[in-house]
């Protein structure tokens, strides 16, 4: 079905997936450690610009 370039076009497949996979679990664990680190410096009371609870108008 492949013909005689199954073997690259599989490779070329799995490697896409491997690239893939190996970003979205990048951004997964950034994403939680970007959020542990806001909320460890929002408990120290540091609080961001947007944040009408405080800050200047």
């Amino acid at each position: 079905m492949l013909g005689d370039h199954a073997s690259f076009i599989v490779a070329a497949y799995a490697g896409s997936a491997v690239v893939l996979l190996g970003l979205v679990l990048w951004i997964a664990v950034d994403g939680r450690l970007l959020r542990r680190s806001l909320d460890e410096m929002e408990a120290r009371g540091v609080r961001r610009r947007s944040d009408s609870r405080g800050g200047r108008p």
